[in-house]
């Protein structure tokens, strides 16, 4: 094989990270592919920070890494199991009364310790993973998913995810600009073979 022909970016394709989509898949691949890059580029730039560094604010923005872990925690869970199947939430979110609304996800993070906002984060994708692989395998991307909007019209699975993918990339954005903030981190992609300290 042609090593020059065989690379994306200058790395050699026989040594890509698991975050990175296939060069040739599914369409469902791709867009599960995509979805983790964004997840791993997201927890890569929330990695590793003690209570001080998630709670870091830019300019006048409230936006922080604490926060932006809780709710796309939050955004996980609404998306596969609330908007996928209909089902409540379950825990954490029940105990808290939240109904999902309001800013209450962003701003009750400054109190967590940063030991359960990334736990809550991990397990939340974690969860995610589960249903999407689960629904995937049982009636693919075309299939309608519980939500629906004001005249009956059910989304598609399809529909979620896409939906997921650009929450995550507003949020990986903003957390570009936190993170450089907090410690001067930056970059596109984790290091090759990065994995997650905290």
């Amino acid at each position: 094989m042609n090593r020059a022909r065989d690379s994306i970016y200058g790395s050699p394709m026989t040594d890509r990270d698991p975050w990175e989509p296939p060069l040739a898949g599914t369409e469902a691949e791709h867009l599960v592919g995509a979805l983790d890059r964004l997840r791993t580029t997201f927890r890569w730039k929330a990695d590793g920070l003690d209570a001080t560094g998630l709670r870091t604010r830019v300019g006048a923005s409230a936006l922080t890494l604490g926060g932006l872990l809780k709710h796309l925690a939050a955004a996980e869970d609404h998306t596969f199991t609330g908007k996928l199947g209909g089902q409540p939430l379950g825990a954490p979110w029940d105990a808290t009364g939240w109904d999902g609304t309001g800013d209450w996800d962003f701003t009750s993070a400054a109190d967590d310790p940063p030991e359960q906002l990334y736990a809550l984060y991990d397990g939340a994708v974690a969860r995610s993973r589960a249903r999407l692989d689960a629904a995937l395998a049982d009636g693919g991307l075309d299939q309608p998913v519980h939500v629906a909007d004001a005249g009956g019209t059910h989304a598609s699975l399809r529909r979620l995810v896409c939906d997921l993918i650009e929450e995550y990339g507003r949020h990986t954005g903003h957390a570009d600009l936190i993170r450089e903030a907090v410690d001067g981190l930056t970059g596109e992609d984790p290091p090759s073979g990065w994995r997650p300290v905290s």
